[in-house]
């Protein structure tokens, strides 16, 4: 699940009296509008959508007043407001009115899951208010940090002086930014981002860091995420059918993560890993159709409903089925190999014999022995494949199931069809 904006960013900042904007939401009368106005001279009015939506700035979905008449026309104009990016479209519910909050500084602060350190880090810079991949890398501090002792000010300092921050900003920021370690680590997010964080001074002119818009993703198999009190619907209406139906199966063991990448992709991958879905995803593009991590050592039966789903939604439209991961560990390839086989021969029993081309690259526990399982399914389907070991690089299978897939499109899919009898 993720959450972009203050209306819910304000009241999840609450929990550790994080300072904030005041906001008001789609419910908010005209006195209230009126009155937010007068005692902080302008407003922002901003969409509200559902999930993670970014860019909407750039696509003109900000809307500020400093009367109230000019407020009410941006209510208008943004209530309903359509965005499409990452090749995903989100219609709006609403807006928000967010009191202005006057500043000579913008912090940009986030903090993640890293992969590459294993470890949280933070991302930080004084030069926020704009897009962090705009900054040269001077200009941002990125930290790890041991969780088992969490965020100390000490962290927060050595990142200040690293770039070179005024030193005004260091005290209230190092007060002030630990403070989000508590939200991110006691309630199951994987990211919390806070762009900008305006410096405000206060009556007797000393700073104090102020949120003014938020973005947070959490792990769907936390329970610890539960305890903010969240409408369960607050992320889930712009799934899609699919998506719906393989969050559907999330349990303790094995992930079951997807997202549609392009409804008119080519290229199905199912994933193993988060780092595998990262490298996938980027390197197939547009060829994609859905992003997806199954990895965990899913058992049999949710491996055998998941590729059912899969299979059901996107391979009549798909010139390749791409199954990818790296090495695993303690993932039993065999079974989740045997279970996504055995999915494979039942859609053909049920929808018919189609043209398709597989493409695996795997490596971890049970491998030839999974490996075997899934060619003799392959062959008794007629189907042409091509299989890659631990000792593949990625990115080289990658780019094999992208030649397969241009292979398929000028002419190969044809002949695959003549070879197991398809008129």
């Amino acid at each position: 699940m993720q959450i972009t904006g203050m209306y819910w960013g304000a009241k999840l900042l609450k929990y550790v009296d994080f300072p904030t904007s005041e906001v008001l939401g789609p419910e908010a009368s005209a006195e209230q509008i009126k009155d937010l106005i007068s005692r902080k001279g302008e407003v922002f009015i901003k969409p509200m959508f559902k999930g993670g939506v970014g860019k909407k700035g750039k696509a003109g979905l900000l809307g500020r007043a400093k009367d109230l008449s000019t407020a009410m026309q941006e209510k208008s104009r943004l209530y309903f407001a359509e965005h499409f990016h990452n090749n995903t479209h989100s219609k709006a519910e609403g807006v928000t009115f967010e009191g202005a909050v006057p500043s000579d500084y913008e912090i940009y602060f986030s903090i993640t899951d890293s992969t590459e350190y294993r470890a949280p880090m933070i991302t930080l810079t004084h030069h926020g208010g704009m897009e962090i991949e705009e900054l040269s890398p001077e200009q941002i501090a990125r930290i790890p940090f041991d969780p088992l002792t969490g965020l100390k000010g000490f962290v927060i300092s050595n990142a200040l002086r690293k770039i070179g921050a005024p030193k005004e900003l260091v005290s209230p920021l190092v007060q002030n930014l630990p403070k989000l370690w508590d939200l991110f680590h006691n309630y199951g997010m994987t990211t919390l981002e806070l762009n900008p964080i305006r410096m405000q001074s206060n009556k007797k002119g000393r700073l104090l860091p102020v949120a003014c818009d938020f973005k947070c993703a959490f792990d769907g198999d936390d329970p610890n995420s539960a305890r903010l009190g969240l409408p369960e619907d607050l992320d889930t209406s712009s799934y899609s059918d699919f998506e719906q139906e393989v969050n559907q199966l999330r349990t303790y063991q094995g992930q079951s993560d997807v997202f549609v990448i392009n409804e008119a992709g080519s290229i199905t991958a199912m994933t193993f890993g988060g780092g595998a879905n990262a490298l996938v995803t980027e390197l197939l593009g547009d060829s994609a159709t859905i992003s997806s991590d199954f990895g965990g050592n899913p058992p049999y039966a949710k491996m055998h409903d998941i590729s059912r789903i899969v299979y059901k939604h996107w391979l009549e439209q798909s010139n390749v089925l791409f199954i990818i991961g790296g090495k695993a560990n303690n993932t039993d390839i065999y079974e989740t190999f045997r279970a996504m086989a055995d999915a494979l021969r039942d859609y053909f029993n049920q929808n018919g014999p189609m043209p398709l081309y597989v493409v695996i690259g795997r490596g971890g526990p049970n491998l030839i022995r999974g490996m075997g399982y899934m060619k003799d399914t392959l062959d008794s389907l007629g189907l042409p494949y091509q299989m890659f070991g631990h000792d593949s690089a990625m990115s080289e299978v990658v780019n094999y199931s992208q030649a397969a897939d241009e292979w398929m499109k000028n002419g190969g899919r044809e002949i695959v069809a003549k070879n197991m009898g398809i008129s």
